[in-house]
């Protein structure tokens, strides 16, 4: 079996020194229009705002819904562990070459497939073949339908790689995503992939073993269902208290300010290692002037929680109600209090366990491809 990823999740940037809450004042104030040279004005990003509290009764209870998470994946398991998945190993001989040395065992590092996200089809060799011979077929057979194909091969000194150059291979594994956020692997796709996988391996002489579709269908269903369970976006908003932004000012001082502005109009926030920790929209169409709200979105299965991406984004939303003078509210345009904000980061941290349970931590790259 192959090693689970040990992917070190990025740090967070450096988090300044929080500094004590200031009272709150008895009345709002006149909001004057936003300029850009108020976005430019250094401020404390972890700053809290000082907000009443109130009974949180128009509040879910449990708006990640941590509490039906436990999906049942012992179909999957049973199914990944199934050690006639791969050809020439005997069960309880993993690790140990199986008899004559030179069985499908499973690769043994990080690689592109993966036996609990991918349905992993052995292919036999009757001889080694060069790399060079199998990258035409191999580059062929990237994706059928939406779902991912990856090839790695072992080679003649008995090391699993993906297939490249340079390279003789005696054995190889392709294994096709059982699932995404759109949809489990289906039959079509499968009878697709296995039209097209018996035409590359009559080509380069070598012999596939098929697992029967419908334990692959019940697999990918089972997957998908999971990715259904888990796919949270956890979002909150930034109400204007008075007259509404100006959106191109806004935008202008917004990328200044850390934020990376993408085609689709929306705005990422990013950590120091490229990785998108949050996004924003200003909930208007490009031709708008104005908008009084902004909404700020936590992608929470695609973010590990040592990246604390919504520590991030809640103290962004914090930042920007104070200098656009706003209020931090949930869709329903209720409140959120501090006292609110630490419920759902509680549950937050229920639901990356979850995730860790099942094998799939969030941030990870099996979450990355699965939530894709």
């Amino acid at each position: 079996m192959y090693d689970d990823d040990d992917r070190v999740e990025p740090e967070l940037y450096q988090m300044p020194e929080r500094r004590p809450q200031m009272p709150a004042p008895e009345q709002q104030p006149i909001t004057p229009p936003v300029t850009e040279a108020d976005l430019d004005t250094p401020v404390e990003p972890y700053l809290s705002i000082d907000t009443p509290l109130d009974s949180h009764d128009d509040y879910l209870a449990d708006p990640l819904n941590v509490d039906n998470l436990n999906t049942d994946l012992s179909h999957v398991e049973a199914t990944l562990n199934d050690t006639e998945m791969f050809a020439g190993e005997q069960a309880g001989q993993a690790g140990q070459g199986g008899q004559g040395g030179q069985s499908l065992a499973a690769p043994q590092r990080e690689l592109p497939v993966d036996e609990l996200v991918d349905c992993i089809i052995p292919i036999a060799l009757e001889v080694a073949v060069r790399g060079e011979k199998l990258l035409p077929g191999v580059q062929n057979l990237r994706h059928v339908g939406n779902k991912t194909v990856n090839f790695v091969g072992r080679t003649t000194e008995g090391e699993w790689e993906p297939i490249g150059h340079g390279s003789s291979y005696n054995a190889l594994l392709a294994g096709v995503q059982l699932a995404n956020r759109n949809n489990g692997l289906n039959e079509l796709e499968y009878s697709e992939l296995i039209v097209r996988l018996r035409e590359f391996t009559d080509a380069i002489g070598a012999e596939p073993e098929i697992p029967d579709m419908i334990d692959v269908m019940k697999t990918a269903q089972a997957l998908h269902q999971f990715v259904m369970d888990h796919d949270v976006q956890l979002g909150v908003n930034v109400r204007s208290n008075g007259a509404p932004w100006n959106v191109t000012t806004l935008l202008a001082a917004l990328t200044r300010q850390g934020f990376d502005r993408r085609t689709d109009g929306h705005l990422v926030m990013q950590d120091g290692e490229g990785e998108v920790l949050f996004s924003m929209s200003t909930n208007v169409t490009g031709a708008a002037e104005t908008t009084d709200r902004l909404t700020l979105l936590l992608d929470v299965p695609r973010v590990g929680p040592a990246r604390d991406g919504y520590g991030a984004m809640i103290a962004c939303a914090r930042s920007l109600a104070m200098r656009l003078g706003g209020t931090v509210v949930d869709d329903s345009d209720q409140l959120l209090s501090d006292a609110a904000l630490s419920d759902i980061a509680e549950q937050v941290g229920a639901f990356y366990s979850a995730m860790e349970s099942a094998e799939i931590p969030a941030g990870s790259k099996r979450a990355m491809r699965l939530f894709s």
